[in-house]
Formats: C-alpha cells, sequence, structure tokens
C-alpha cells in the first residue's frame, strides 16, 4: 500500500452468520488495507463475541452507539433485508461509505428511500453483489463485452435446492421481504443481469408457491441464522418468472428452497454469435469451418468475497466507481418487486 493510502476503518453492523462465515474472514485479507474497528448488533453479547473472535476493538448494541462512538470511513451492512434502509440512512446521515449485502432493502420502497438518502449525502455506495465477482464470471462478462457472443437475447437462470429452506428470520416477511426469490433468486437474476448488459426490465410474469418449504425431512443441511426463535413461514418457498427487456431480450429465472426436483445452479447466456453456461464455463460456438464448438476456458479460482472487499476497498481508495452501485441495486429490486407484484396480482406486471 501507498504511503499517501491510508487503511479504510470499517465498522460491521449485523454479527450474524453473513457477517462471521463471509465478510469478516475476507477482510483478514485485506489487513494492510482496511481495519475492522467496530461492530454492532442488536443482541450486544453476540456483537461482543464476535468482537473477541475477530479481535475487533469495540463492540456495540446499536448502529447510531457505534456511529456515535466510532471513528469510520464505511459501514458493513449485513443484517436482515428488513434493516438494510434504516442502517444505511443512519449511516449516510453520518457521512459513511456504504457496503450493503443483497438484496438492496425487502421492498422497492425502502430501497427507494435509500437512494435518496445516499444521493443526498453523496456519500460512496456499493451492493454486496458477490456472484459478481468470480473468476469465471469476469471472464464471461469481459468476452460479452468484447462482442464474442455477439448480441445478447435470452438467458436462464436458476438456483434450485430440493431442501434447503434456511433456519431464523428468512422465512418472515416481516423481516425478509419474502422467500428464495428475494434470498437466492436475487443472486441468479443480478449476475445474469449484469452478463446481458444491464438492459432495462420494462415487464415481467411470474408464479409463487408455498407448498412443502416448511419440511420435517431428516438428513439434510440448512442455512441457520444465528436468531433461531423465528417460527413464522410466511413466504414463498418456490418461484419461476420471465423478465423482459427494453431491448427484446428476456431472462427466466427460477428459484426455490424446496421442491421435489433436482437440485441444480446455473446461468445460461444465449448470443447470436455463441452461447455460454457458469459453474463450469462452457462457451457454445461454432468455428470458421461451420462446425460447432464446446470450448471451457481455464479460470483461476478466487474468493469471491475476497475480491468483492478488495476491489470496494481500492474504489474508496482511489475514487473509482464501484462494480455494483446504487442504481443496479434499485433496478434488481425492481424486478425482484415485479415477481412478487405479478405473483400477487396473478398477471404480467409493466416496470416503471
Amino acid at each position: 500500500m501507498g504511503q499517501d493510502m491510508k487503511k479504510i476503518r470499517i465498522g460491521i453492523v449485523g454479527a450474524g452468520n453473513i457477517a462471521q462465515s463471509a465478510h469478516l474472514p475476507a477482510y483478514r485479507t485485506l489487513q494492510d488495507r482496511a481495519e475492522i474497528v467496530a461492530i454492532a448488533d442488536l443482541n450486544r453479547p453476540r456483537a461482543q463475541d464476535a468482537a473477541d473472535k475477530f479481535g475487533i476493538p469495540a463492540a456495540f448494541g446499536s448502529v447510531e452507539e457505534m456511529l456515535a462512538n466510532s471513528a469510520l470511513d464505511m459501514v458493513d451492512i449485513c443484517v436482515w433485508n428488513g434493516s438494510h434502509a434504516p442502517v444505511a440512512i443512519a449511516a449516510a446521515q453520518a457521512g459513511k461509505a456504504i457496503l450493503c449485502e443483497k438484496p438492496m432493502a425487502d421492498c422497492l420502497e425502502h430501497a427507494l428511500q435509500m437512494e435518496r438518502e445516499v444521493k443526498k449525502a453523496g456519500v460512496p455506495f456499493m451492493m454486496a453483489m458477490v456472484s459478481r465477482f468470480g473468476g469465471e464470471q469476469q471472464l464471461l462478462h469481459d468476452m460479452i463485452e468484447a462482442g464474442e457472443l455477439g448480441d445478447i437475447y435470452y438467458a436462464k437462470t436458476a438456483y434450485i435446492r430440493r431442501r434447503g429452506t434456511p433456519l431464523g428470520w428468512f422465512t418472515d416477511t416481516k423481516k425478509s421481504g419474502g422467500g428464495p426469490v428475494i434470498d437466492i433468486g436475487v443472486h441468479c437474476i443480478d449476475r445474469t443481469w449484469y452478463l446481458m448488459g444491464k438492459p432495462k426490465p420494462v415487464r415481467v410474469s411470474a408464479s409463487v408457491s408455498r407448498r412443502i418449504g416448511n419440511y420435517q425431512t431428516k438428513g439434510v443441511s440448512r442455512w441457520i441464522a444465528l436468531d433461531r426463535d423465528v417460527t413464522a413461514f410466511d413466504t414463498e418457498d418456490s418461484a419461476a418468472a420471465i423478465i423482459h427487456f427494453e431491448n427484446g431480450a428476456s431472462m427466466l429465472v427460477e428459484a426455490s428452497w424446496a421442491i421435489n426436483a433436482k437440485p441444480d445452479a446455473y446461468t445460461q447466456i444465449c448470443g447470436t454469435k455463441a452461447g455460454a453456461t457458469l459453474d463450469p464455463l462452457v462457451i457454445y460456438g461454432e468455428n470458421e469451418q461451420g462446425y460447432l464448438t464446446d470450448n471451457q476456458p481455464t479460470v483461476a479460482k478466487y474468493n469471491g468475497f475476497e475480491a468483492e472487499l478488495a476491489h470496494l476497498i481500492d474504489c474508496l481508495q482511489t475514487g473509482k466507481p464501484p462494480l455494483a452501485p446504487i442504481e443496479d441495486g434499485i433496478t434488481v429490486q425492481r424486478m425482484l418487486q415485479g415477481i412478487y407484484d405479478s405473483a400477487s396480482l396473478g398477471r404480467e406486471v409493466c416496470l416503471d
């Protein structure tokens, strides 16, 4: 790190699983460029436990207490979806840069409130869209940008869990805003939309179900929130949607926590010159002799969270724009909202 590059001082809000299993370990690889100076959680003992575990100097019981008593450059938001907006607004009003875990908020209205306050304060903001930062993802994005796949006119993407309903706040709409659409479908939608060149979404048609998500199946693993006393289950457990874009392209999306189908996770991109799938990356094309080809590039593997956080720190230190700006968070939230609105109304909806 150059002598003129000061360390970015970070406060974490939320001491749950995403903070302790992903963000905090990733920050350890950036100790020459960033330092965690505080962590806050409504469960103050949990914040203190995380502070002790990760060597964080201060622990607090609220974001307000942390902002008032810590010298911070940036706030990293790792709380449940329904708290993203109030935490982000408090951080923006305090003049702090912001990293916000996906999705941007529990609903479009709250996301728009965040956007207004962030832009009013003029603080840097990045969405933690970690799926944009994989090696295969970035290589495919570069190939598409270079025109190697031609015009992208169709994509389909899915995250299918056969039995994978998370425990805790995820199944409580008041805290989460929804089920697999807003939890894991957001990854599918964001990375696919990003690869498609971020066209403007204009229409959505969707259906959601809540049939078997509150299962008692034995021998299956789950993502578990540290707040395990939540008993509400009022979200969907599976969903399907088609999103249409202004440029004529479309995206088919499936997301489920629980469905009697083979587990799967994929993104497929179709262009006029070639197509591609991710996980693993395969390019489906045609050579100069007119024969079909399937090529699998060799791509270095690296941790997406580490790459995401390193990118943000670089942006804060150099002034470069982030890869996932607030405007992208709003557009993805519009698509999520459109899925829920379409399913609720039982018809296709137009997006403003």
